[in-house]
């Protein structure tokens, strides 16, 4: 689903000045064409996130095969390894040592989490994102806070796998990342937080899907991560993934009592789940525990 360039994205938003205006005029009008042409790509991704992709997509992939390319990555074996550990992921059973105990224990989803989160994480890094340390750093605390309460909110009130819900809560903001990887090269588009933060509500959405297609996630975690801030999504059946991670971003949203309440009342998902706004108080408090777990074990 592509967003269409609309001016009033950057003329209604903000005081930018006409050279700064025609940058963001620009920066636009680039996203429009990256997303038309199918080239959306994170720069600087690790190709890790390829690999494992592709080796747990194949179907004739074995356990032997999965683990020698994970296994190419220490600090992302490791990370797996924590993962199958947390309180949250595993709170009865043994402690696992190696990594093959680890990925037969948690998923081939949480095997996918542990590399977009160690993926995310590398990026902070990346020489060209100098300077954006406290931007990278809201967006990773934001998403880690997105996953650890969608993964909580599918296992107790969904149909959905909660592994599963941890990974699209994951991915529910890499289209945010995108932007501002792309903004790194225009800084005066930073000048005027209104006007960016409008650029991004627009078109993240857009990107992100965009993104988990060429990365080949399935179509369940793309269409949620589509509808993760459809308000009035209004679907029938049984609450599934899609209401799961809506609630979730909104929750990571809400941190304040006027904000809670004016969300809550507004998101139809959420009376799906039947969650109002003291139910939402109920859940974030008897899943304080399981959140702080699931958000250390992220890393």
């Amino acid at each position: 689903m592509q967003s269409q360039f609309n001016s009033e994205t950057i003329m209604n938003c903000g005081s930018l000045g006409a050279p700064d205006q025609d940058i963001a005029f620009g920066f636009v009008r680039e996203l429009a064409a990256e997303l038309s042409d199918g080239k959306v790509e994170l720069p600087g991704f690790p190709h890790i996130v390829m690999r494992v992709q592709r080796v747990l997509s194949d179907p004739a992939a074995d356990l032997g095969r999965i683990l020698r390319v994970v296994g190419s990555e220490p600090v992302l074996a490791t990370q797996l390894v924590r993962m199958a550990n947390s309180v949250a992921l595993n709170p009865y059973g043994p402690r696992v040592a190696d990594l093959r105990a680890a990925v037969a224990r948690v998923g081939l989803d949480t095997v996918r989490s542990a590399t977009i989160a160690f993926a995310l994480r590398q990026l902070q890094a990346a020489p060209a994102l100098r300077g954006l340390e406290a931007q990278l750093g809201d967006l990773w605390r934001r998403g880690v806070n997105v996953a650890s309460l969608s993964f909580v909110i599918a296992r107790r009130l969904t149909t959905a796998m909660a592994d599963t819900a941890l990974l699209a809560g994951l991915l529910q903001g890499v289209g945010k990342l995108y932007i501002l990887t792309r903004a790194s090269r225009h800084r005066s588009l930073f000048h005027d937080a209104a006007a960016y933060a409008a650029i991004e509500r627009a078109w993240h959405l857009s990107i992100a899907a965009a993104l988990l297609e060429n990365w080949g996630m399935a179509d369940e975690i793309i269409q949620a991560v589509q509808e993760s801030e459809n308000y009035e999504r209004d679907a029938r059946g049984p609450p599934a993934l899609a209401d799961a991670l809506l609630a979730g971003a909104l929750l990571a949203e809400c941190d304040d009592t006027a904000a809670l309440h004016e969300r809550v009342a507004a998101a139809k998902p959420l009376q799906r789940l039947r969650l109002d706004e003291p139910a939402c108080r109920t859940l974030l408090a008897e899943s304080a525990q399981e959140i702080a777990a699931l958000r250390e074990a992220l890393g």
